[in-house]
């Protein structure tokens, strides 16, 4: 049977800062999907990567000592590349934005959109937010804060170049009504379905490079550079080679783009309108999961300082520990309360007490019965004893099912109460009597238990 082919992706991560948990959670989710998508035999192509572009990199390396920008943007993005060899992340492309396989590409569509008419000139005036790097309109701005970060603006009037985004704004309304699973969860659907009952602005583009120099250089006015959230997400199709490769209708559209949910808009509101003018179709899933928070509720952020290292963790406790807890503790798509103790309580219930006391009685008995050689049963005419019959042949259509919604919790979930039921049948069983009173039982459940731990590893193989 042809293999079907499966595209996801993470957004690319901006480097004014190391990798934090929150970017190690978007791509251990992501990795988790395409290794479950390869194990199906899908032909999967894994993208992720960094944006590099913008006023607060090119600021961010002024601040660390960088008169080169392009240096100081491969020093971390050396550290985001350690930190997925760490968390064993198998993407199989890594895109820069500086790479000049985008800057060329994103230039060719500057030029197709400006010469179809989606692009135009116009004066701005209003408020501006340096740390987001957007522009807002009066009735957006309250007390002189950022919407979104909430952090001071500044007023600014200047020429820019703008993208139609208000032309569209109809069409991707009764595309979301033709496609209700377009953004998930269901609540990031009616949070972008209500924004658009709003008025839509036209997207500014361009920055001059009197003020942002750092950038793709606009190919029309070579004046201003390209607006960084423009540029990056057109990521997702320069990668696989749009205007360049006779293979990108075989890869595009992508499945899924994962991504937290502050980034939410730009991919559910400007990227379909931006593939609808280049006459491509909108993925067919984005999916925005949710924030890890501190233990007082507060979202972590570069600029507060309270950001979790994940590399420390790794090094602390390995990377199957961090990857097992970030998708087992919350469910994927709400926000979760991230601490060291709400960690280690976890691993050392689920994985050490449960999983772990699972194969350490087994491997045990095992070595201490049988010499460390798995037993043959004469009463196994199936793959597990029958207790364990239906839990067993429904697993992978129950784990399928709640991973086609991305509900990796669930699917562990799943998985523990085979765990359980296991864990349950070495007490009730008593090996420790079987030994002398009947050795074929206790043939059978120690032939049992082993083939149950291969089939436990085999669900676990995506995640850990």
């Amino acid at each position: 049977m042809k293999s079907k082919k499966f595209y996801l992706t993470t957004p690319l991560y901006y480097v004014n800062g190391s990798p934090h948990i929150g970017h190690a959670y978007t791509s251990v989710s992501a990795d988790v999907l395409a290794r479950y998508r390869r194990m199906l035999g899908d032909k999967v192509y894994f993208l992720t990567g960094t944006d590099e572009h913008g006023q607060k990199i090119a600021k961010s390396a002024h601040d660390e000592g960088y008169s080169d920008i392009k240096a100081f943007c491969d020093v971390i993005v050396d550290r985001f590349i350690q930190v997925w060899k760490l968390l064993g992340i198998s993407y199989d492309d890594f895109i820069r934005t500086t790479e000049c396989r985008h800057e060329e590409t994103v230039k060719k569509i500057l030029d197709q959109l400006y010469k179809s008419g989606d692009i135009y000139e116009s004066e701005y005036q209003g408020w501006y937010c340096l740390p987001c790097e957007t522009f807002w309109l009066d009735n957006q701005i309250e007390n002189n804060l950022c919407p979104d970060c909430r952090r001071g603006v500044e007023h600014i009037k200047e020429k820019n170049y703008f993208l139609k985004i208000s032309k569209y704004k109809l069409w991707l309304k009764n595309y979301l009504d033709d496609n209700k699973d377009f953004i998930q969860p269901q609540s990031r659907f009616n949070e972008v379905y209500s924004f658009l009952n709003n008025e839509l602005n036209d997207l500014c583009i361009s920055r001059p490079k009197d003020r942002v120099s750092w950038g793709i250089s606009i190919p029309f006015d070579d004046r201003y550079v390209t607006y960084v959230w423009f540029e990056a997400l057109l990521n997702y199709i320069t990668a696989p080679g749009f205007l360049k490769s006779d293979d990108f209708s075989i890869t595009w559209p992508a499945d899924v783009h994962l991504m937290a949910k502050d980034i939410l808009r730009y991919h559910a509101v400007y990227w379909p309108i931006m593939l609808h003018m280049l006459d491509l179709e909108p993925p067919k899933m984005v999916f925005a999961h949710g924030w890890w928070l501190m233990e007082e509720g507060s979202k972590m952020s570069k600029s507060k300082g309270n950001v979790i290292d994940p590399l420390k963790f790794v090094e602390k406790y390995g990377s199957d520990s961090l990857r097992y807890f970030l998708l087992r503790e919350v469910s994927f798509g709400s926000d979760g309360s991230f601490s060291e103790q709400g960690f280690i309580k976890r691993v050392n219930s689920d994985l050490a007490n449960d999983f772990g006391n699972l194969v350490f009685r087994t491997l045990n008995m095992v070595m201490k019965y049988y010499d460390g050689f798995i037993p043959e049963s004469e009463s196994a005419k199936s793959e597990c004893d029958s207790v364990f019959k239906d839990t067993v042949e429904n697993l992978n259509a129950r784990v399928n099912n709640f991973m086609l919604k991305l509900d990796y919790q669930k699917a562990l979930e799943c998985i523990w109460q085979l765990i359980a039921l296991a864990n349950k049948y070495i007490e009730v069983k008593a090996p420790w009597n079987l030994k002398n009173n009947n050795p074929k039982e206790l043939d059978h459940m120690i032939y049992t238990l082993s083939d149950l731990i291969r089939i436990i590893l085999i669900a676990l193989a995506p995640f850990m």
